[in-house]
Parts: structure tokens; sequence; C-alpha cells
């Protein structure tokens, strides 16, 4: 196995911190409880006023009318005007005082986690560059993301995610989610690479990424099959990276 972590990831772990994303103060602000998809709490927006946030940043609350509903939140999905956090979070409130504030982190913070929210994984032919800074190699044979979905970068629509709540004895793996996609060429798997949201490829020493090699076994990332058919669909069962005790 030759797992390879891009200088920009590095750098964004040691060095980056989760930046405030979005401040707002508004008198339109409510809270739903029960009111979102499958029974998610809504921050609601009356005022249409929290565009910008996406699936997986955290919104603080302050000053709500009803103090409960004062608190940190992990954003579950988005719509119009609306934000979904956890059920049982929030109580229903109809109009919420105009000292009302919502800060959201920023999606691109510190932890692997962070950098790399709604990725996306490229599977190529050929052996592998030496580094994960170097221009790809080789033929692009698949582009994995949820569920065979078209993803389009800086867009978090259909990107990959980890499982943060899931974390254990150094482990983060993926969610989940199916992570699939559909073959864009004939060939045999290689090694793969992982890109942050905002997919820059080529050679470059500050983008987020990180590159293994491709198998049936022995490899950083196994598949039933290396041998990947044009128009065929190419699902990944399990992915996970384990952070060593020591080095």
């Amino acid at each position: 196995m030759a797992l390879k972590i891009s200088t920009g990831l590095r750098n964004a772990m040691f060095a980056r911190n989760s930046r405030a994303k979005s401040l707002m103060s508004a008198a339109t602000i409510s809270y739903g409880d029960g009111t979102g998809t499958g029974g998610n709490d809504q921050i609601l927006d009356s005022g249409d006023g929290l565009a910008g946030f996406v699936v997986g940043d955290f919104v603080t609350t302050k000053a709500a009318s009803t103090t409960t509903n004062d608190g940190y939140y992990k954003i579950l999905a988005v719509a119009a005007g609306a934000l979904d956090v956890a059920a049982g979070s929030l109580t229903t409130e109809s109009a919420a005082t105009a000292g009302t504030v919502i800060l959201a982190a920023s999606e691109n913070g510190g932890s692997l986690d962070e950098v790399l929210r709604n990725c996306v994984l490229d599977l190529r032919a050929g052996t592998a560059p030496a580094t994960a800074d170097a221009v790809e190699t080789g033929t692009l044979l698949c582009q994995i993301t949820l569920g065979s979905g078209a993803f389009s970068a800086g867009a978090a629509t259909n990107g990959l995610n980890f499982d943060e709540d899931a974390i254990a004895a150094g482990v983060i793996a993926k969610t989940s989610a199916v992570w699939s996609g559909v073959n864009l060429a004939t060939g045999t798997a290689g090694y793969y690479r992982l890109y942050a949201n905002d997919y820059i490829t080529g050679a470059s020493t500050t983008s987020a990424r990180i590159q293994g090699t491709v198998g049936t076994s022995g490899a950083d990332l196994i598949l039933a099959s290396v041998s990947l058919t044009s128009g065929a669909t190419t699902t990944i069962d399990t992915f996970s990276y384990t952070l060593p005790a020591s080095a």
C-alpha cells in the first residue's frame, strides 16, 4: 500500500481553523419543532436570508425569544428559507426577536472531516504518481459520488462525506450512504484520488486530496473487481482512514 496525502491537506489539518461563514440578525427568524424532513426541527426565515448554508455546516443561534432555542446545531438539510437540524433540538417559536443572531462555521475547517466535506473520488488506470501533489496520470475510469449523482466543483450536491459521529480508535469511515459512479471508460483501476469539494486537479501543493492504491486485496482501496467496464456502475462498500498512534 502507498497512501499519499497532499501538501495542501496536511497544511490545512495543521494550521487552518473553522471560520465564520455567515452572520445575521433578523426579526424574521422562527423555529419549528418537527416541521422538517423526517420530523427534523427547523430554523426558518420568512425573509429567506439563509442562502449559502450547506448540509454539514454548524449553526449557532443566540437571543431567541425561547431561550432553549439558543444552541449549536449541525445542519442536516437545506431548503429555501429553512435549515433542518436534529429532531428534539428546538421548540416552536413563531417570531424571533430582532436580536436573533445566526452564525455558521465554515465547512472548510481544520479536521480531515471538515476539509474533505462533500468531496469526490476518482478511480484511474495505471500506476499512481509519486505524490498526491503531482499531475494525475492514467485514464479517468470512474468518478465516485453520492449515489452516482452529478457532481459540480464547489457545490455540496452529491458530494461524499465521512461519518463524524462514529469515529473510534483513530478510524474515520464513510457514512452509510451509497458511494458509487457510472464508469466513464473501460480499463483496470490502479489508484484513486479523493479530492476536496473544490476539485482542483493537476499539479498543486495547496489543494486538499488523498491518493491511494486500488486492488482486490492488499491495497488502500479494495474493490470487488478492478476491471471496470464503461457504462457499468462501480460501488464502494467500505472506505476508511486510520490515524496511527505512532509514526
